[in-house]
């Protein structure tokens, strides 16, 4: 038994440590507040029991005492137990009072340092905490102090007097007492100070002004918790190391609508843009009930000429296919390997197989066309396995069986509807903040459409929606719905660069 208190960092789940990635990975359970990034409970075991102990400002799921017991409990289960808290568990996360409870119970544990927004948010601010021409140090403070209790915790005329950089966390209800507490201790009016909201996520805004005027300048951009209040001459570097506002698709919400196996790839590139990125797959990719006509096809793989690969899933399951039946890539040895695309090309590539033909155009017609002009213009009688998803569109096989070809067509896989997060992007569009929904196949769009229905977008048309290439736009089109982004090349980076450059203009 052990309990791990992590640290999850301010939100952008990379600032998660690797030793708090591999504590989540060997947990049992994992007890998680409302502070902590939800993609970083990817890192755990999907058996592992999640229990969720949110805790924000005036609302708590489970009160501490609970949260304690909760973790002894646990532990002496003989479970590894990981309690992900956001930020840093010893900065103002109560992590100390949890390794309390813990020691007196007998429970051994570790504490897992994490990065701590008083950090973090000013950093991706573009304002360090110390600087030779300004501060040499930081005092960090809350801001939680009731103002209505007689005297204070804070030295305020010694912060005031101090050359020290002062960040105040969970401060914004007091933001006018902090300010005037630190001008009637002396500081001068004029002094920089900053507001981050959520510092380090695609929605962070940051706003400076002078600790005099901070209040109402708040106040008239709407800023509220969870924002950090950061005092001092460093805030006057803001505008000029600026970074991470200044990514191309900050503040953009975006819905990815791919299997969550493909998404992946398409997500990150997004997330490094800047954009928040909601994982909506509308379809699951999952292995076929029967796999007996492709075993079949497996153990004659010497009569096809041509094997074609239309996706990189095409690849995964027939290869999984064939290490069940205890063969490698040599079986392919006698078969020309044709690719639809870079990346189910680098799928192969990985199992050791360099593609004899990849198409200039990432569609079915474009691979026939290549197809025929690699067999000098003829495939009368040439035989070619296409493994796939069990529905998907026949222009490929078709022609090819109108040019002669002996086409068999195995299921590889399935897709079956998925509805996850259906009511958060309902509730995004309806409230109008909502940027953008991808799509990558015709079928995500018909799924898509199921969940949210075509008059819903119709309704929103400030919701752009992308697709990756001209067979998924002409699926909106048939629905009645406008295609407002599609890349030239049918590929995710190409995808990527569209919208960059969609909402750069925008």
């Amino acid at each position: 038994m052990k309990v791990y208190l992590i640290g999850a960092g301010p939100g952008d789940p990379g600032l998660l440590t690797l030793k708090g990635r591999d504590a989540l990975a060997a947990a049992d359970v994992v007890v998680y507040d409302a502070l902590a990034n939800d993609s970083l409970l990817n890192h755990a075991s999907p058996h592992a029991e999640k229990i969720y102990v949110g805790k924000v400002a005036g609302n708590h799921a489970l009160p501490q005492d609970e949260i304690n017991a909760l973790l002894v409990r646990k532990a002496k289960e003989d479970k590894i137990v990981a309690r992900l808290k956001g930020g840093d568990p010893y900065i103002f996360g109560r992590g100390g009072e949890e390794a309390e409870e813990l020691v007196a119970a007998g429970v051994p544990f570790e504490e897992v340092p994490g990065i701590s927004s008083t950090i973090a948010a000013p950093a991706y601010a573009g304002i360090p905490l110390t600087h030779r021409d300004f501060a040499s140090s930081v005092t960090i403070i809350t801001g939680h102090e009731n103002p209505d209790k007689p005297g204070s915790v804070h030295n305020w005329p010694a912060l005031a007097a101090s050359a020290s950089t002062l960040v105040f966390v969970m401060g914004m209800k007091n933001l006018p007492d902090i300010a005037r507490n630190l001008l009637d201790a002396g500081m001068a009016p004029d002094t920089p100070a900053a507001l981050i909201y959520r510092g380090t996520t695609p929605r962070q805004r940051s706003l400076v002004s002078t600790l005099a005027k901070l209040p109402a300048a708040a106040i008239e951009a709407k800023f509220t918790n969870p924002s950090v209040i950061l005092v001092g001459k460093v805030a006057s570097l803001h505008k000029t190391l600026n970074w991470f506002e200044q990514k191309p698709l900050m503040g953009r919400s975006i819905v990815v609508t791919r299997a969550r196996e493909q998404a992946s790839g398409l997500a990150a590139s997004l997330t490094e843009l800047g954009a928040e990125v909601i994982q909506c797959p509308t379809i699951e990719i999952s292995p076929m009930a029967d796999y007996a006509e492709l075993d079949a096809a497996l153990a004659n793989l010497a009569d096809y000429q041509w094997i074609i690969f239309t996706s990189v899933n095409g690849v995964r399951h027939f290869w999984q296919r064939l290490a069940a039946a205890g063969k490698d890539s040599r079986a392919l040895a006698t078969c020309k390997v044709a690719a639809i695309g870079p990346a189910t090309a680098d799928a192969l590539t990985q199992h050791g197989i360099a593609p004899d033909f990849i198409p200039d155009r990432y569609v079915a017609e474009g691979v026939l066309d290549g197809l025929v002009a690699r067999e000098n213009g003829n495939v009368r009688g040439k035989r070619f396995l296409l493994p796939r998803a069990a529905k998907a569109r026949e222009v490929l096989p078709d022609e090819l069986r109108k040019a002669g070809a002996v086409v068999d067509v195995i299921s590889a896989y399935q897709t079956v509807p998925a509805a996850h997060r259906k009511n958060e992007v309902m509730e995004r569009i309806t409230a109008g903040t909502l940027d953008c929904v991808t799509f990558g196949s015709s079928s995500t769009v018909e799924n898509f459409l199921s969940l949210i229905p075509a008059d819903v977008l119709k309704a929103h048309p400030e919701v752009q929606l992308a697709a990756i290439g001209p067979i998924t736009a002409d699926t909106l089109t048939a629905n009645g719905l406008l295609c407002h982004i599609q890349p030239a090349e049918y590929t995710i980076p190409a995808l990527v660069a569209a919208l960059k450059k969609h909402f750069a203009k925008a």
